[in-house]
């Protein structure tokens, strides 16, 4: 214990240097003065590298060092959270990042396939203190014992898995498992599913999973960055804290609610409007909504022209036009130049025939150059561009979307239609639209169908440069003429110093005041639809509608993907019912599928109860095999209709005050619960630090807690279409007890003889 608290000192001094050593390079880099952009793009990038590492750094504080392993040949690694190297000529390795290969034994050997190993530690820290040794004999030939043996291995694991909740998921690099850490080093390329049921470890085997890609390919993915996709945003908030501790900070974890840039999902959907808005015909639904605004005129449209009276465009003419565009194949907005000037082009037809033509029926009387100043006139003309706008308009994604939502009858049956409408203001200062999850995507395929025209944006920026370029130039000809009449008359050496249009040019000099982007890849990624990200880790893959893929596919051509969900546990009504479902539209059978069969969060008297629920929707069901036992079945308690929220308070008065307790029920039953419990935290992103939250079903997708309490149980499964799956994700939270509650009025569909 001495010597590896001698060690564990030894390791912090050296990472406070290495801290030290950042933060020094961090002021040194923003202290450089630059003569040049490119200086100043290297001074922000060097800024940026060193502040993540002080970042990282800062990060994996808690827990640096916590295993050993010694192989049979003599040597000893201890294995860390961080690689760090000795401060000597050599670089001697000090500490060994638990990714790296060498590191691979500590997590796959066993007394069986030993790998060269004579015996792993683990090493139990409480900051910079050790508090306890657990050792695993691999060579059962060596004699050598220490006094800190561990006679079944468990020990860590086991403690793990009972240790008190913080409302933060921890990392799991002290107890990844064998079949866990073969889907964390999984090759990077193609999608990867990862199936397991409840506990089974499948997010904390994501989450690693990125960080270990980042490791291996650093140099890849952290300049397109990853993405981490999660059903909510409680969830986010509960894994926020994992990769920071892992040294890794440049991710984007995001909902898809969220992944529409100015666009923030607070709003919600009924289950039948989220199915309709979900199903990938959107997709064509849309393509049509946009073709319709793309409009004939019935039969002409009359154009009032100021100076030249009424000028008419007949439906053979825009007809004409909008093919050509049409066929350009460029998204809507793009290909709106193609039509407008076609349209601009006929005008300036139809008004040069009608002011040039020739008495006699000779040629017309205008030259070229008069037909040109006609076709510039024609084109500012506002009537005639509101003309235009009015048979193919610049449209915004928003836009069209709240349109056709506002009259969708057209393109969907009347019960789908009913289902989706919205009503309000859709457009301009007084449109206040609450965008839901399930709004996203259509805005997202949207967006991709209209494209956008940033030919004004690129004509303002060559503008601006020029400006800038001239402003530079003026400001060294005042130089240049300043120091003139100091040495025009001067006949010595000193007439040969250079000024400052010797040295540099106008437009090297406006380049120097260009601002410069200095976010990160993942800050950069979240404010750009069209980002292209390198890796994409997707959360409760299996609760995601196909409108939804289509979006998440659009951010990775690459198709690296890691999927990780549970089709037992499917509740959104647009979620898929299969991996198959899901990939066959873009990768057709070139994925790989991995399961995780191993329960290690709910106790198996739990697991039990639980089970026979899902079995009341799939009499073949098989869960996970839980790891441990409690002896403890879950406490069931019955109450009248109106005592409920009143009931399930009492049972949590009851529980005792160690670690978190989670209140999941049906949503109009949580302000009841929220009056009777008023310290719980809830509504759309709960602290799940507090000592108690109150949850629906879909909100607890994805977390644990120490304990937890179901309330009409019977509700939650009529609440939803695949209401037995919510219920089943509901019992299946809690690490050590269960409490339910139940209507005592409402007979009992429950087959386990507990309920």
């Amino acid at each position: 214990m001495q010597n590896e608290q001698q060690f564990v000192s030894l390791l912090y001094e050296r990472l406070d240097a290495l801290r030290e050593q950042a933060e020094t390079a961090v002021e040194a880099s923003i202290g450089q003065v630059n003569t040049g952009r490119q200086a100043r793009v290297e001074r922000d990038i060097s800024v940026a590298e060193h502040s993540g590492r002080v970042s990282a750094l800062n990060a994996v504080e808690s827990g640096l060092c916590f295993g050993r392993i010694d192989l049979s040949e003599g040597t000893t690694h201890h294995i860390g959270r961080i690689g760090m190297r000795r401060d000597d000529p050599e670089r001697t390795p000090l500490l060994i990042d638990w990714r790296a290969p060498v590191a691979r034994p500590f997590y796959l050997a066993t007394g069986h396939s030993p790998m060269g190993l004579r015996r792993r530690r683990h090493l139990a820290t409480d900051g910079r203190r050790v508090t306890a040794l657990h050792d695993e004999i691999m060579d059962l030939t060596d004699t050598t014992r220490t006094g800190y043996e561990d006679p079944d291995g468990d020990a860590v694991l086991l403690s793990a898995l009972n240790s008190a909740r913080t409302g933060r998921m921890s990392d799991i690099v002290q107890t990844i498992q064998a079949e866990q850490d073969r889907i964390i080093r999984a090759p990077h390329r193609g999608v990867l599913v990862v199936e397991g049921g409840p506990g089974t470890g499948k997010t904390a085997v994501a989450l690693h999973r990125a960080a270990y890609l980042l490791y291996a390919y650093r140099e890849q993915l952290a300049r397109r960055a990853v993405l981490i996709v999660g059903p909510n945003p409680a969830f986010l908030g509960y894994i926020g804290e994992v990769l920071p501790s892992l040294g890794e900070t440049g991710v984007l974890l995001s909902t898809v609610g969220e992944l529409f840039p100015g666009v923030r999902a607070t709003g919600t959907d009924t289950p039948e409007a989220a199915e309709v808005k979900g199903r990938a015909d959107m997709a064509r639904i849309l393509a049509e909504e946009l073709r319709g605004r793309q409009s004939l005129p019935r039969p002409v449209l009359e154009i009032a022209h100021a100076e030249y009276g009424t000028l008419v465009l007949d439906r053979d003419t825009v007809y004409e036009a909008r093919q050509r565009a049409r066929d350009t194949g460029l998204p809507h907005n793009q290909a709106r130049p193609t039509f407008a000037f076609r349209i601009i082009d006929a005008l300036t037809g139809q008004l040069a025939d009608r002011i040039g033509a020739d008495p006699l029926g000779g040629a017309n009387l205008l030259d070229p150059a008069d037909i040109a100043q006609l076709g510039k006139e024609i084109a500012v003309s506002r009537e005639v561009q509101a003309a235009i706008d009015s048979l193919w308009p610049t449209l915004t994604p928003q836009q069209l979307v709240s349109d056709f939502l506002a009259d969708p009858g057209a393109l969907l049956g009347s019960r789908d239609a009913a289902a989706v409408r919205r009503c309000g203001p859709r457009t301009g200062a007084d449109a206040r639209i609450d965008w839901t999850p399930a709004d996203v995507p259509l805005l997202d395929e949207a967006a991709e169908l209209l494209g956008e025209d940033d030919s004004a944006a690129r004509a303002a920026a060559a503008l601006e440069r020029q400006e800038r370029i001239a402003y530079a130039q003026g400001v060294l000809e005042l130089s240049y003429g300043s120091r003139t009449q100091e040495f025009e008359d001067r006949d010595d050496d000193e007439s040969e110093v250079l000024a400052a249009h010797d040295i540099i040019d106008a437009e090297r000099f406006a380049e120097r005041h260009e601002e410069t982007d200095t976010r990160s890849a993942a800050e950069r990624a979240a404010a750009d639809r069209t980002w292209a990200f390198g890796h994409i880790v997707v959360d409760e893959a299996q609760e995601l509608s196909a409108m939804a893929w289509r979006l998440l596919m659009r951010r990775c051509p690459s198709r690296s993907m890691t999927l990780v969900g549970d089709p037992a546990q499917t509740g959104d009504a647009a979620g898929c019912d299969s991996w198959q479902q899901i990939l066959e539209p873009y990768v057709q059978q070139r994925w790989e599928l991995s399961k995780l069969g191993v329960n290690y969060r709910t106790p198996a008297e739990i697991m039990e109860v639980a089970a026979e629920v899902r079995r009341m929707a799939d009499p073949l069901f098989e869960p996970p095999r839980s790891v441990r036992a409690t002896g403890e079945g879950p406490l069931v308690r019955s109450a009248k209709p109106g005592d409920l929220a009143r009931t399930a308070a009492g049972l949590a008065v009851e529980h005792p005050g160690e670690g978190r307790l989670a209140v999941i029920a049906p949503a109009a039953l949580l302000p009841g619960l929220a009056a009777e419990l008023p310290d719980a935290s809830w509504g759309i992103a709960p602290d799940l630090t507090r000592p108690v939250v109150l949850l629906n079903a879909r909100q607890a997708k994805g977390l644990e807690f120490d304990t937890v309490i179901v309330v009409d149980p019977e509700a939650i499964m009529d609440g939803s279409p695949r209401g037995t799956n919510d219920l089943y994700v509901a019992l299946t939270r809690a690490t050590q007890r269960l409490g339910i509650v139940r209507d005592a009025e409402v007979p009992s569909r429950l087959k386990t003889a507990t309920l």
